[in-house]
C-alpha cells in the first residue's frame, strides 16, 4: 500500500503536456528553496558588510509585549525585501512568502504577513520612528557629504489618493485635476540622487513655503562642514522669505522667477541693451538686479534666451508661467530667468540649473518604481514611516549599483533585471549552502563578473575594517562607489592606519 500510495502521488504531480517539440512531462516541487531573487545575496552582504542592517534593526524603536507578535527583524526584513522587490501595495507582501532563500540569509525566521507589517507601522509611535528613519537616512547619505562639495535640489511632488485618507485635500494636481491627494516634499544630494530627507504631507500644503519647513530643520540638524555649496530649487522657491532665510544663514541659492510684469520689464531692458554672451545648450545669457514688490533688497538675477526653431503651439499657462515670446527682428525666443546669491559666470549658473533636471527623476523613480505612489493607508502616520523606508532602501540600492558599475546610475527599472532578478536555488550538502543562480538576461555575464570582483572587495573590507563602525565603512564604500565622480580609484587604507582611525 505505501509503495502504490507513492505511485500515485507521483502521477499526480506530474502532468504531460503536448507541444510543438513533443511530449513534455511537467512536475511541482513544493519543497524546493528558490527565490526570483537569486542575485539578492550579493546585496546582503553588502548590508551585512556595510553595518547598514543590523544597526536599522537594533535601533528599530518598535517593542512588542505580546509573545505571539511576529519578530521584529522578520517585519523589518519583509519591508525591506517587499520595497527592493518593487512592491506598491501591502498586498503584495505575500508574495514574498514564497521566497525560500533570502529571507533565510537576513536571518529571518519567517516573512511577516501583510496584516502584521500593517500593525507594526500602526504600532510606532510616530515621534520615535520618525527620528529613527531620519538618523539612519543620514548614515547612508552624511559620509557621502563629506566627500566634497555638493549641491541640495529639493522640490514637491503630488501622490493622487482615491480613498478616505488623512491629509487627502484637493489641491493643486496637474496630473489628475480635483483629485484628492498628498505632497511629498523631498530633498536629494544632486548628482548622486541621494535622497536626504522627505516630508508627507496634507496634499494643500505644496508650496515652497511649505517645502522650505522641512529644508530647514534638515540643515539645521546638520552639521555646518556637510553642508550644500548651495540650494537649488524650482519657481515656488523664488520666493523673498526663502531667500532671506538662506541668506541669514549664509548659504547660496539658484531658484527660478515666474515671468510676472515686472520681471519682464527687466527682460524688455535687456533686450534693448543688447548685451548677450554664450550660456551652452543654445542659450544666450544676460544679467540684472531686480528688487521685486514685497523683496526687502534686490537680487541678481540671470535672463536666458533661446531662439525657437520652427513653429510651436503654447496655452495660455504656458505663456504665463513658462515662456514669453518676444519678437527679436523676425526671431522668436523663450526666456527663463533665474535668480541666485552665487558670484559664479552666466554660462556656470545656467548650466547649474540645467543639471537640475537630474532630480526630476528622482521623482518619477521614486513614484513609480518605489512605491511613493503606493503603500497608502487611512491614517497619514504610517505614509510618512513607509516613505522614509523606501527613501532608505533606495539609498541602500543605489550605494550597491553604484559599486556594481560606477560609470552610470542605474533606475530601478533597468537595475532590478539586471542585478536583482534571477532565479536562485539553494542546496545545502555536507554543511556547505550553495545558491546556484540562474539569470537570463542578455548582460548576465558582464554583471556575473563585476559581483565577483565586488565579493572579493567585500571580503578585503571585513578584513581591513574590522574595527570601524557604520559611518566610516559607509565613507569606505562611498570612494568606491563614486569613484568615477571623483575623477580617482581609492584605494582600501592599511589595515593598521583603519584601526587607528577606529
Amino acid at each position: 500500500m505505501g509503495d502504490h500510495n507513492n505511485r500515485s502521488v507521483k502521477r499526480t504531480t506530474r502532468v504531460p503536456v503536448d507541444t510543438f517539440a513533443g511530449r513534455i512531462h511537467v512536475e511541482w516541487d513544493q519543497d524546493a528553496e528558490v527565490t526570483p531573487f537569486g542575485q539578492l545575496p550579493f546585496f546582503i552582504e553588502f548590508l551585512k558588510v556595510s553595518g547598514l542592517f543590523e544597526s536599522f534593526v537594533a535601533d528599530c524603536p518598535l517593542r512588542y509585549t505580546s509573545p505571539n507578535a511576529p519578530n521584529v527583524r522578520d517585519v523589518l526584513g519583509t519591508l525591506v525585501l517587499s520595497v527592493l522587490a518593487g512592491h506598491k501595495r501591502y498586498a503584495h507582501i505575500t508574495t514574498i512568502r514564497t521566497d525560500r532563500v533570502n529571507p533565510y540569509l537576513l536571518k529571518m525566521d519567517s516573512v511577516a504577513s501583510e496584516d502584521s507589517v500593517r500593525r507594526a507601522l500602526l504600532q510606532f509611535d510616530e515621534a520615535e520612528a520618525i527620528s529613527w528613519l531620519d538618523s539612519h537616512l543620514a548614515i547612508s547619505t552624511h559620509p557621502v557629504l563629506s566627500l566634497g562639495p555638493w549641491i541640495l535640489d529639493t522640490d514637491t511632488t503630488v501622490k493622487p489618493l482615491y480613498g478616505h485618507q488623512e491629509g487627502a485635500v484637493k489641491s493643486y494636481n496637474p496630473k489628475k485635476p480635483g483629485r484628492p491627494s498628498h505632497a511629498y516634499h523631498s530633498y536629494f544630494m544632486g548628482n548622486t540622487r541621494l535622497a536626504l530627507g522627505v516630508e508627507v504631507e496634507h496634499g494643500d500644503r505644496h508650496t515652497g513655503k511649505h517645502v522650505s519647513e522641512g529644508l530647514w530643520h534638515l540643515l539645521d540638524s546638520m552639521p555646518r562642514h556637510l553642508w550644500p555649496k548651495f540650494i537649488r530649487g524650482d519657481v515656488s522657491f523664488g520666493s523673498d522669505s526663502i531667500m532671506q532665510a538662506a541668506e541669514e544663514r549664509e548659504l547660496h541659492y539658484l531658484t527660478k522667477l515666474r515671468l510676472t510684469k515686472n520681471v519682464q520689464k527687466v527682460i524688455n531692458r535687456l533686450i534693448d541693451r543688447g548685451e548677450w554672451e554664450d550660456a551652452g545648450q543654445g542659450f544666450r545669457g544676460a544679467e540684472a538686479r531686480i528688487q521685486l514688490t514685497g523683496w526687502t533688497e534686490s537680487r541678481r538675477i540671470i535672463v536666458l534666451k533661446r531662439l525657437i526653431q520652427g513653429e510651436i503651439l503654447l496655452s495660455n499657462d504656458q505663456l504665463e508661467l513658462a515662456f514669453i515670446e518676444t519678437v527679436d527682428g523676425i526671431r522668436k525666443y523663450e526666456y527663463q530667468v533665474l535668480v541666485t546669491s552665487m558670484p559664479d559666470e552666466i554660462l556656470t549658473i545656467a548650466q547649474h540649473y540645467r543639471d537640475r533636471g537630474d532630480s526630476e527623476n528622482c521623482f518619477d523613480e521614486l513614484k513609480n518604481q518605489w512605491g511613493w505612489g503606493g503603500f497608502t493607508t487611512h491614517d497619514l502616520q504610517r505614509c510618512r514611516i513607509i516613505s522614509r523606508l523606501i527613501a532608505l532602501v533606495y539609498n541602500w540600492w543605489s550605494l550597491y549599483t553604484r559599486l556594481l558599475n560606477p560609470d552610470k546610475r542605474h533606475e530601478a527599472i533597468t537595475s532590478r533585471p539586471l542585478m536583482l532578478q534571477s532565479v536562485g536555488r539553494k542546496t545545502t550538502h555536507a554543511g556547505q549552502t550553495v545558491v546556484t543562480v540562474t539569470s537570463s538576461h542578455a548582460k548576465a555575464a558582464s554583471i556575473q563578473t563585476a559581483m565577483r570582483e565586488l565579493a572579493r572587495y567585500f571580503k578585503e573590507l571585513t578584513q581591513t575594517a574590522e574595527q570601524l563602525g557604520v559611518i566610516e565603512r559607509i565613507k569606505l564604500i562611498a570612494l568606491k562607489a563614486f569613484r568615477k565622480l571623483l575623477s580617482y580609484s581609492p584605494p582600501l587604507p592599511p589595515k593598521n592606519a583603519l584601526a587607528a582611525t577606529g
